[in-house]
This record gives structure tokens, sequence and C-alpha cells, in this order.
């Protein structure tokens, strides 16, 4: 018998001026969560990584005012279920997001993404700079895959079938663990997400986002829009080059490890920009 994980013990958000719409894209139906705020500064716009969905940054949304925020559920995560296609790769989801924007009419906007946000956010400003006025790359993955990940993967992907086992390795290799053995409601939020992602969703996700990825260091280099970064002390991912980066207590999920340290992070990243 498997023993879940508990779950939290308060909610961190309040749900209270929260407004969600579905954007058809080539990618499927994309929900959009909006945090409405003042129009006469630049949105923040907030993309989670792999197995996870918007709630992701509940605890940090919960600590910004002052700017409208928009968190996107990515393709077959969250609300983000509908006509995604089988087959996809980072640049498509670098394609999705500046289709958002199109579709929200937003010029500009200050990025933050987390992951596989990050790793799409990377893509989108190396294509579009002009519409980001700064970037803000948490717990970013940035190496190519190798075949060592691509084998590691290929045997996890035979444990999907046993699904609370292995959402339990995946806790294990995504948070830091001092927040995991303290903070049962972690591993909670994570099984709340991941359970939403079919199996289907899984591989194909970890095969653009982590088994077949090219490498994102000329992209790194070559950027223009001013940006920071920011990692936990147990996360799996290196410091990247030429990026201002903080670290933080714990591993890859420094949004919902380290909440308070993220948005003071996230309002030095607001900070680079004149909105």
């Amino acid at each position: 018998m498997i023993d879940l994980p508990l779950p939290p013990t308060e909610v961190p958000l309040e749900k209270t001026e929260i407004r969600t719409e579905f954007i058809p894209i080539k990618m499927g139906e994309i929900a959009v969560h909006v945090n409405p705020g003042p129009e006469s500064a630049v949105p923040l716009v907030m993309l989670h990584g792999v197995y996870y969905d918007h709630h992701l940054w509940d605890s940090v949304v919960a600590k910004i005012a002052g700017r409208t925020v928009i968190r996107l559920d990515m393709p077959g995560h969250g609300e983000s279920q509908r006509g995604v296609p089988s087959n996809w790769t980072l640049d498509d989801c670098a394609t999705m997001l500046l289709e958002v924007l199109d579709a929200l009419d937003l010029g500009q906007v200050i990025g933050i993404g987390h992951s596989w946000g990050s790793m799409t956010l990377l893509r989108a400003a190396h294509r579009a700079p002009e519409r980001f006025v700064a970037l803000g790359f948490c717990n970013m993955p940035f190496e190519a895959g190798t075949r060592g990940t691509q084998w590691q993967f290929r045997m996890q992907h035979t444990l999907l079938p046993f699904r609370g086992f292995y959402e339990k390795q995946v806790a294990k290799a995504m948070y830091g663990k001092v927040h995991r053995l303290t903070r049962p409601e972690l591993s909670w939020q994570l099984t709340q997400s991941m359970r939403k992602v079919s199996n289907a969703h899984v591989r194909q996700t970890d095969q653009a986002v982590i088994m077949y990825v090219e490498t994102g260091t000329p992209l790194i280099e070559s950027l223009t829009v001013h940006a920071l970064a920011l990692k936990g002390e147990e996360d799996y991912v290196p410091v990247p080059p030429r990026l201002d980066t903080t670290i933080v207590p714990g591993g890859h999920v420094s949004p919902m490890e380290e909440p308070e340290q993220v948005a003071q992070w996230v309002k030095k990243v607001m900070g680079l920009s004149r909105g």
C-alpha cells in the first residue's frame, strides 16, 4: 500500500480577483489566469515548470502588488488539456507564449519562468526581445540532454503505470532534503498538479524539455534583455553564464520551497524595468 503525502494545512493564496480564460492557439487551448492590476504598470507573465501548473506561483503572487499578474498553464498541464499536439518542441513553446501575448494584446511584459517556463522565456526573448522589458529565470536548466539522461528517463517512464511510486521519486529529485522532510505539503502539491498530467504528456514533456533539448548557453550569452537568475543550493542545475544569480536554500522548486525569497527576487527583476 502506498502512503500518500499529507495535505497542506493552509492555502497560501486567497482566491480573489482571478480571471481565467482559454486561448486557442496551435499548441491547443492554453489556460491563462489573470490577477488584474493597474494598467499603467507593465504586466508580469509567469510560467511554471514540468509537472506543475500555475499554482506553483501562488505564495509568490500573494506577495506581489501593483501590477497585473498573468500565469499560464503550460501545454498538457493544469487546465491546458484540450488540443495539445502529441509532438512539440521548446521552440513551439516559445511560439505559444508569443501567440498568447498577441491574443491578450500585450506589447511588452516582464517574464518570470520556473525551469521549463524559463527555458521557454529564453527562447521567446531570443526571437522577440522587444516583447520583454525584463526577465527572471528561476531554476533554469540550460545544458543539452545527454545519452545518459535519455536512458535514465526511458527507464523512469516504465514506472509511469505506478503513479504513486513515480510521484514519490519525482519529489525526491525536485525538493531539497530538509524541505522534503519537514514540509510534507510540498509533496502533496506536486501530487495534485502531476495527477492532471497524463502519462503521454509526461513522456512528451520529458522528451522535449529534458531528454532531447539543445543547449541554451548560446541563447543566454547573446541575450539582449535585462535578466536575473535564481537557483536552489541543492538544485541540479548549474549557475547560468553571464547572469547575476541568487542562491536560496532548497532544491529545484524554489517558488514553493522559498516563496518569500523568490518574491523578493521577482521584485528585483521588476526593478530592472521602468514599468
